[in-house]
């Protein structure tokens, strides 16, 4: 008996859930190239040649008008966006902190999903990509500035992408 060869459109896409940890990725690509990522880019390359389970973006929330205008960009590309409310603490400092958001979320996906591309640059999650590898045998992407990466991320990860001027933001004229 032969085989047949199945058409690309036949055959099974790769299932992906991404996971944006948005504060991480602006702070550390603005601290080490001056520029803000391209999350179309972004979008375009994890999602090329697979198939889409999920796809959230963990913002902060302060209600101005161009924070409102940049979420509404991400929930045009793709992404369900998930605020918090930043906290302002008695002494003036302020927190935001969606680790255990993301982390929930990412082990609840992490059985539906073959890959899960994470973006941040939190050491944090370390154990989370180790833990979702061992019980669900779910692959990880990690993209990072490398240089604001932790190695307690990179390593766990099944493969890491560095943030670099491809990901990023032209300047204007």
């Amino acid at each position: 008996m032969r085989s047949i060869a199945l058409p690309d459109s036949a055959k099974s896409q790769e299932k992906v859930g991404i996971f944006v940890d948005v504060q991480n990725i602006y702070y550390t690509c603005r601290q080490a190239y001056n520029s803000s990522f391209d999350y179309n880019k972004f979008w375009a390359e994890v999602t090329r040649d697979r198939e889409v389970v999920c796809a959230y973006a963990y913002a902060t929330h302060r209600g101005d008008k161009k924070q409102l205008q940049f979420q509404n960009i991400l929930r045009a590309i793709g992404f369900t966006v998930e605020l918090k409310a930043v906290l302002k603490r008695r002494d003036g400092t302020t927190k935001a902190d969606w680790d255990v958001g993301i982390a929930l979320d990412v082990f609840e996906a992490a059985p539906k999903c073959d890959t899960i591309v994470l973006a941040s640059g939190d050491g944090d999650f370390g154990i989370l990509l180790d833990r979702i590898r061992e019980r669900f045998k779910t692959k990880s992407e990690v993209y990072g500035v490398r240089a604001l990466t932790s190695n307690q991320l990179i390593g766990p990860a099944g493969r890491f992408v560095p943030i670099d001027e491809k990901l990023l933001l032209k300047p204007g004229p």
